[in-house]
């Protein structure tokens, strides 16, 4: 048992004067690190080095106000430069949509209206007898409101996807330049040791031993 004990001490001795080898050359290391650090001009703060990263609390809200003055302006101020195509593409799309059936509803309404003043001259009168039905015309009063009123939705429906494009991409830009702030480290450490200890019962002066593991993150 004796030599159990005497033999766990030794361990125990040696473990502590390891350690603290570890920890002299370790911080001989350190102040070398610091120092180069320092002519660098990084900041450093005990055991933790700190880059110095400096940001611009406007930055956002530049985005968004480019990207309002025009879309797409504030993913290039973000360098984001992949994302003008997505944005003139959606808001293009919308834009086209709108036209093309604000275009077919006054075409309907003017041809409508043209009818309850009593004209047989809009272009869906059949005005060449060339029509569905010769001498009468191909679409009636009822069919001219029935697609201007459809026309008419389907308009208001794409101007309100179009400015909800305009939103997002004016969103989008001040998000993407909030991000764009946060620093955001891949470097991720682990340090795990074993150690000997020996611990004595004050009561049964029983002495007990083992090896203990710490680990830190």
């Amino acid at each position: 048992m004796d030599k159990i004990l005497r033999l766990s001490f030794v361990c125990f001795l040696f473990a502590l004067t390891a350690h603290a080898q570890e920890e002299e050359n370790g911080s001989k290391v350190q102040d070398s690190l610091q120092t180069d650090l320092k002519r660098e001009g990084i900041a450093v703060q005990d055991s933790i080095i700190i880059k110095k990263k400096e940001i611009n609390v406007l930055a956002p809200s530049k985005a968004a106000f480019y990207s309002a003055v025009l879309p797409g302006l504030g993913q290039i101020y973000n360098k984001r430069y992949w994302k003008v195509p997505i944005v003139y593409a959606a808001i293009g799309t919308g834009i086209y949509a709108y036209t093309f059936n604000n275009n077919l509803y006054n075409r309907y309404r003017t041809a409508y209206k043209s009818r309850l003043a009593g004209f047989t001259t809009d272009e869906f009168y059949d005005l060449n007898n060339s029509g569905i039905d010769p001498g009468n015309p191909d679409l009636s009063d009822q069919a001219l409101q029935d697609a201007q009123e459809r026309y008419q939705k389907d308009r208001d429906l794409s101007l309100l996807i179009t400015i909800g494009l305009y939103a997002l991409n004016i969103v989008d830009a001040n998000v993407d330049a909030h991000l764009k702030q946060f620093n955001v480290s891949d470097d991720l450490s682990m340090d795990m040791r074993i150690m000997p200890y020996l611990t004595q019962d004050p009561i049964t002066t029983n002495v007990n031993y083992g090896l203990g593991l710490k680990v830190k993150f």
